[in-house]
């Protein structure tokens, strides 16, 4: 697939500002230049991001009237539900109240009233996740009631309820207030809440509005541990806030927000907090994700949460019952963790496999569909036999494939549940949103949304939606961008650089990881490696580049089918990382593209 190789403008006054204000070198000032920080002390706080630098949570518009109902709550004996989604960033925020509040209810009885309950803290407080396959997102009426039916007075979501107004409303009806907290997209008409916590929902003030919802529930916390402190609860054993950040990376990793502002932060902390695994259920999931059993002094990067905790987390709410890994999260139980963190590994590896072949059956069928699909601006695929749990991944693979929009059907009793996934030049939810007619509900963002339909209407939904992408998208829109940070002198390379590059961390939407790109590099020596991955020797030796006569190693993983490469020049693109082996340090590329001098756009 032919791709777009672009490289950020350099802005060679402003590095010279941020080289003498932060002392870095220009390549470091030309990385924060290209992620927006263009003054000095933004520069710095995003190099040096701290638990300080949080917003007031009290500015989250209904804040104040979530903390007080909860705190009515437990004051007054109430049970309290927390209802979370079923993926990470739900779970984990269901986990984060749920412990809070374990806490908060064992402590300060005369401080609030002397009127706490008597009963079990099982008694006062549970969690509630609905099953993916039978019950759907969010709220829903058959689940309300047995909640109220088993003496629940609060409902607290998570991750949901902003689009549940009929649900709210039945559930105010039969005598229950419900918090909502969520992050996603507001409707126009919102639900009756007693609160609402959703900083995109209108009037809001609180400044940063791509939390997930995990940070949403962390401000709730944050909130409510000032009221009681206040209160005189937690007067010598408040819950160290620092303590939650690891459940809160999880999430936030998982649901892949921008990794800037409050996000960055939360991030930052907690991939410490999971490198300490103090946590039983964290110590037990990178066990059983090969992280090792103790690795105190190697640390967890946004990567490994990505792509090895958090998938096996989601597995049990994609296949299974995602209840499992609220209470890997809570246990304080080293065998019990144990014990799920292997059926959470377990599910996962069924996950792969379901996911493997359902891909497989997509691509074959958008392959030999060469007038219907291939020559599509998009991809619209629905088939009986394919598990609603793994479509949306299958839609993300899609993506990556193809480059176009794609939407991914499972068809079951005539009913249809899609997920379906963006590019870079076009807002799913929006196009979902323009073929509204055709679906019952919907709902998401720009890259990522989920919908049911009824199976009658797909035929008149994909041809609106075809003709949609048609009318907006361009041949160049539907070609992937290879975005370089800037071009450079191999030469130029050093341990300071890799070090100021990797003070970036951690990486994710909104920041990624720095893209160098090198022109004029021969390939001196390649040969395919492990699992059709490429390895190589680079020498870069003409134009004005370096002259030097120094090889250097890459790897390029995944990339073995364009093996074998001619010494022609090049243009790579990569990542240059320090390998260390048998204590000894070596200078390395991780190489991500590469084109042939003059074949590139």
């Amino acid at each position: 697939m032919k791709k777009r190789w672009i490289v950020s403008p350099q802005d060679i006054k402003l590095q010279g500002l941020l080289c003498s204000e932060l002392k870095i070198s220009p390549l470091a000032a030309q990385l924060l230049i290209n992620r927006g920080l263009r003054c000095p002390s933004e520069a710095f706080s995003f190099l040096s991001p701290s638990l300080r630098n949080l917003h007031d949570p009290f500015k989250m518009k209904g804040m104040d009237k979530a903390v007080e109902r909860i705190l009515k709550a437990i004051k007054g004996r109430e049970k309290i539900t927390i209802y979370g989604d079923y993926d990470v960033d739900g779970t984990s925020a269901t986990a984060l109240l749920y412990l809070f509040l374990r806490k908060a209810m064992g402590f300060g009885q005369e401080a609030i009233g002397n009127s706490y309950s008597l009963l079990p803290i099982a008694h006062r407080l549970n969690y509630y996740i609905p099953e993916r396959l039978k019950e759907g997102y969010g709220l829903n009426n058959q689940a309300v009631k047995r909640l109220a039916d088993s003496g629940t007075n609060l409902i607290v979501t998570t991750d949901c309820g902003i689009a549940n107004y009929d649900e709210v409303c039945f559930a105010n009806s039969i005598g229950l207030d419900v918090i909502v907290t969520d992050h996603h997209e507001s409707p126009a008409k919102l639900p009756p809440a007693y609160a609402i916590l959703n900083p995109k929902q209108p009037d809001c003030a609180f400044p940063f509005k791509e939390l997930a919802g995990v940070g949403v529930m962390f401000n709730l916390i944050i909130a409510l541990r000032a009221r009681l402190k206040e209160r005189g609860v937690f007067a010598e054993d408040a819950p160290n806030l620092r303590s939650y950040t690891d459940i809160v990376a999880l999430g936030t990793i998982a649901d892949m927000v921008p990794l800037i502002d409050e996000n960055r932060i939360l991030v930052k902390y907690g991939l410490d907090e999971l490198t300490s695994g103090k946590r039983a259920g964290i110590k037990a999931l990178k066990e059983v994700s090969g992280l090792g059993t103790d690795l105190k002094s190697v640390p967890i990067k946004a990567g490994s949460v990505g792509f090895q905790l958090a998938p096996r987390i989601n597995a049990a709410g994609r296949l299974a019952n995602a209840n499992i890994g609220v209470q890997l999260l809570i246990t304080e139980d080293d065998r019990e963790a144990m014990e799920i963190a292997r059926e959470l590994d377990r599910e996962n590896m069924d996950r792969q496999r379901l996911e493997r072949d359902i891909l497989l059956d997509a691509v074959q069928t958008v392959d030999d569909s060469v007038f219907e699909i291939c020559g599509k601006k998009g991809i619209v695929l629905a088939k009986k036999d394919w598990h609603p749990g793994v479509i949306g991944i299958v839609a993300s693979r899609l993506v990556e494939r193809y480059y176009k929009p794609a939407v991914v059907i499972s068809l079951s009793d005539g009913v249809g549940k899609g997920s379906a996934r963006g590019i870079k030049r076009f807002h799913i939810l929006d196009g979902l949103k323009r073929c509204e007619a055709f679906l019952e509900k919907y709902g998401g963002h720009k890259m990522a949304a989920g919908f049911t339909i009824r199976e009658e209407n797909i035929p008149s939904f994909k041809k609106a939606f075809y003709s949609m992408v048609e009318k907006e998208l361009s041949s160049e829109d539907l070609t992937p961008e290879v975005s370089l940070d800037s071009y450079i002198a191999l030469s130029e390379l050093s341990e300071q650089i890799i070090q100021e590059m990797d003070s970036l961390a951690p990486f994710g939407l909104a920041n990624p990881e720095p893209l160098l790109g090198a022109k004029n590099a021969n390939i001196v020596q390649n040969e395919v490696v492990g699992n059709r991955h490429l390895k190589l020797k680079i020498k870069q030796t003409s134009g004005q580049w370096t002259m030097d006569n120094r090889l250097w190693e890459g790897i390029a993983y995944g990339m073995g089918e364009i093996y074998p490469l001619k010494k022609d020049d090049y243009d790579i693109a990569f990542i240059p990382y320090i390998d260390t082996w048998n204590g000894n340090k070596s200078l390395k590329l991780k190489i991500k593209e590469i084109r042939a001098r003059g074949n590139g756009l």
